[in-house]
């Protein structure tokens, strides 16, 4: 499988990315970014693409599936500025991917609580519904509550590193508490490639999904 990576800069990101690089399954990762930051790993190539709203000249044909990690805060948003870098920028990208890849697999990192009342509940929705009928062969909505960062991957934010250093030795105990709530970035990771192979039976996966589908064997 050849796959498209958004957001490996991200913690989620990050970890899909390694999984990916671990895989044997995997035998080339393309990474979309803004700036070049130098791939060490014979399976990686980037494409620099400073405007993530228009693909007009990029090549993106020959890739298998597509693992969408981009995301934002809405947190000091307003709703149209949320609206442009979640629902937009999303479907821009998609629309390129499925134009040049008809047989791809998209799976987008979306959110537990996603379709609800508040303000990024109501736009992640649409962006979910938005990609699921936009004719992709396959199209998978990851919606993930906490997120436990393994295996080197870290938050790009102070504060999250903190929280998430705390965390870690109490999470063995949360998964056995909390096993529909909590997953990790290697958990993720090994979710999506699997969908991505296999597909799923539903088009939207919780947490208690992606953690089923991680450890299924």
């Amino acid at each position: 499988m050849r796959a498209v990576v958004f957001g490996a800069s991200g913690m989620v990101g990050q970890g899909v990315v390694r999984e990916c690089l671990a895989s044997a399954e995997v035998e080339a990762v393309l990474l979309v970014v803004r700036s070049a930051t130098g791939p060490s790993h014979p399976k990686v190539r980037e494409l620099i693409q400073p405007d993530l709203y228009d693909y007009t000249s990029s090549d993106l044909a020959g890739y298998d599936a597509c693992f969408f990690c981009l995301g934002v805060s809405s947190s000091g948003m307003t709703e149209s500025d949320y609206h442009r870098v979640t629902h937009d920028l999303t479907l821009a990208a998609a629309r390129a991917l499925l134009a040049q890849n008809p047989g791809m697999t998209f799976i987008y990192v979306s959110g537990a609580g996603t379709g609800g009342t508040s303000m990024w509940a109501r736009v992640k929705g649409q962006t979910e519904n938005d990609l699921l009928g936009l004719g992709f062969r396959r199209a998978y909505m990851f919606r993930p509550a906490y997120i436990q960062p393994i295996g080197g991957v870290k938050s790009r934010t102070r504060i999250y590193r903190i929280v998430y250093a705390v965390m870690a030795p109490l999470y063995p105990l949360w998964k056995v508490l909390f096993p529909g709530v909590v997953t990790t970035t290697e958990s993720i990771g090994q979710a999506m490639i699997r969908v991505a192979l296999a597909g799923y039976e539903r088009p939207v996966l919780e947490t208690r999904d992606i953690n089923a589908v991680a450890t299924a064997r």
